[in-house]
């Protein structure tokens, strides 16, 4: 792969029947990222379907019962590339059972791509997609409103759906979104990667150019800096025989030699004596960078701790509330005892108080003494020790934990830090 191309990270979303494995099926095939065997695979399987077309369903139904059911149930991450730009597809279920693949799954993408199937329109699983775009704060949006050749590629449809996803919109309190609607046929290939002749009315980018145009520095979270340390770089051999780095990723905003950074937890300070990526020196990391840090003074620093600007701090506390999402079956009750894991960092958490069930629909909240597997809900809790961290709208990463069962060390939840 080409070193100049930038990448894209990407989530599709869809309710049942509205072409999802299609959409990505047709994208790799319109960028010439299927082998021939593939090809001739799905050729096959299509005939042997009696269909009369290219099933490309089938390039992305990786399960056996995926295929035989027609639906997504796994996440499954598919690459594909045009000149400009690499792509990473995170393919999401889109059924309530399976929220928590689509949480998990859509976690590190840039951009979320929901699907609305043109015959109908805006409906109750539409509203979940959306809100798991805004509840992992992913700021570009694009509804591929599918399934145009069937209502005669009618523009009336495609507006009437997009005023009512406008009025989805306006109930969301993220302000970020940047909202654009492509009206396309999977199917046929209509406004994927070529302009529809179809379509006359729509004179906006084909999917696949709208996603090449997008720059990754406009769709990078602009936060503060924040870089947890995952291990003390001590080479000791005869060229670096003194040398002592921090190495992690990181997040958030910019970090540059000679500034004045604050250690966690000890809340000692330092000066940043230079900055090292892969075998470089550089004088600037960017956020996303995996780098090593050393400093101009002897310092307790060691896996787990973090280093940020001293200029803008994380809080330290012992209590946080937070929305969760519930990814395994046994339930998640007050009183309960996990492990919270935050970043590299562990500690033990306790469940205060189940605040609410969250409606994903954006009808409000409802009382709950219990989540149950895929439930959304804010929650409170007590931890053993303060951690150092920000709400997951300032930052991301720093935003972000998972519990962790005791003992059997199952994920139980992931949580967003409020």
């Amino acid at each position: 792969m080409s070193e100049n191309r930038k990448l894209i990270k990407i989530a599709t979303a869809g309710s049942v029947d509205d072409g999802k494995s299609t959409l990505i099926g047709r994208l790799l095939y319109d960028t010439k990222s299927l082998t021939t065997d593939k090809i001739e695979a799905i050729e096959r399987s299509s005939k042997q379907r009696g269909y009369d077309y290219l099933d490309f369903s089938l390039a992305t139904d990786g399960l056996v019962a995926e295929r035989e059911q027609g639906i997504t149930i796994d996440v499954a991450h598919i690459y594909f590339n045009t000149d400009k730009t690499n792509f990473i597809v995170a393919d999401t279920p889109g059924h309530v059972e399976y929220t928590r693949n689509m949480v998990t799954g859509a976690s590190t993408s840039q951009v979320a791509i929901i699907l609305i199937d043109a015959r109908k329109g805006v409906i109750e699983q539409t509203y979940r997609h959306f809100f798991i775009a805004n509840l992992l704060r992913i700021s570009h949006v694009v509804v591929a409103i599918n399934k145009m050749d069937l209502v005669d590629y009618d523009e009336e449809v495609y507006l009437k759906i997009k005023a009512d996803f406008d009025v989805l919109v306006a109930k969301s309190d993220f302000t970020e979104d940047q909202i654009n609607f492509i009206p396309v046929s999977a199917l046929k290939g209509e406004n994927i990667a070529r302009q529809s002749e179809e379509m006359p009315w729509y004179v906006g980018n084909t999917l696949l150019h709208h996603l090449e145009v997008l720059e990754p520095a406009d769709l990078q979270e602009s936060s503060v800096a924040r870089f947890p340390v995952q291990y003390v770089i001590r080479p000791k051999t005869e060229a670096w025989h003194d040398f002592r780095g921090f190495s992690g990723m990181l997040y958030g905003g910019n970090l540059k030699v000679g500034d004045e950074v604050t250690l966690l937890p000890s809340m000692n300070t330092s000066t940043i004596k230079s900055i090292h990526y892969f075998d470089q020196e550089i004088q600037e990391a960017a956020p996303g960078s995996s780098i090593a840090i050393t400093l101009d003074t002897e310092v307790d620093l060691s896996r787990g701790d973090m280093l940020v600007k001293s200029s803008s701090v994380p809080r330290s506390e012992k209590q946080l509330t937070a929305t969760i999402c519930q990814v395994n079956s046994k339930p998640l009750k007050v009183g309960g005892k996990y492990i919270l894991q935050h970043g590299v960092n562990r500690v033990l958490a306790k469940v205060d108080q189940i605040e609410s069930r969250i409606h994903t629909d954006f009808t409000g909240t409802e009382t709950a003494d219990q989540l149950k597997l895929n439930d959304i809900g804010r929650v409170h809790f007590r931890l053993s020790k303060p951690i150092h961290f920000d709400t997951y709208k300032e930052n991301k990463a720093n935003g972000s934990f998972i519990l962790i069962e005791e003992g059997e060390y199952d994920t139980v939840s992931v949580g967003f830090i409020e």
